[in-house]
């Protein structure tokens, strides 16, 4: 049997990630720049062969999900809430200087990675990062396992993303994150024996301004 492989994308661009405000759970649209980044990654995945497009059920995910989708001739976009990005509890909503200067304790513990550390509640109760990752991981295995030798196309968040990466390098979840997760970017894995492998990353070239001349 062939791998898996998973084209893992981060949605476009947001209001609040143009100004770094949490946003996790809370539902955020793409902002115009956002709707932009869709349609050149759709552009730029049209010739691609896909068998699966799934997305987090978050607005920004499924806008990006559905720019997709609508480039294959309205594909199905199907949905799990299961690649939704950590939930921050209190600190959703709030910008990092805010968190810093509110939380100072529990801003010190996150930029510490300190995997087990939960932030204080608010709307909803946070995640630690271990358990965050677990949820992340297992998603995306339980979509490779279901449709063995196929390709997905796989819209989620930067948190998504970063777990990924970790697990397909073997990277420790307390390390310094030295790599970026770029809004639109496309990033390439294969999954097979239950191993999720990495083959490509962050790539945007589409997102350049000639790439997105046709989708202004």
């Amino acid at each position: 049997m062939n791998p898996t492989t998973i084209l893992l994308i981060r949605h476009g661009e947001t209001a609040w990630n143009a100004v770094r405000r949490l946003q996790g759970h809370i539902d955020i649209p793409l902002n115009a720049e956002g709707e932009r980044q869709a349609g050149a990654l759709a552009r730029a995945l049209a010739a691609e062969p896909v068998d699966v497009i799934v997305s987090s059920d978050l607005m920004r995910a499924r806008q990006t999900a559905e720019a997709v989708a609508a480039q294959r001739g309205g594909a199905t976009v199907q949905i799990d809430a299961n690649l939704r990005e950590r939930c921050y509890g209190v600190f959703e909503g709030m910008l990092y200087t805010e968190v810093e200067r509110q939380y100072p304790v529990d801003f010190a513990l996150w930029q510490a990675r300190d995997i087990d550390a939960v932030m204080p509640p608010g709307e909803r109760v946070a995640e630690s990062f271990r358990q965050f990752y677990a949820r992340a991981t297992s998603a995306i295995a339980e979509w490779a396992e279901r449709h063995p030798g196929k390709i997905i196309a796989m819209v989620a968040h930067g948190g998504v993303l970063e777990c990924a990466y970790r697990e397909a390098v073997g990277m420790q979840l307390d390390s310094p994150r030295d790599f970026q997760v770029k809004n639109a970017s496309i990033n390439r894995f294969t999954f097979s024996d239950g191993k999720l492998a990495l083959t490509g990353w962050g790539e945007v070239e589409h997102l350049s301004l000639a790439a997105m001349d046709d989708v202004i």
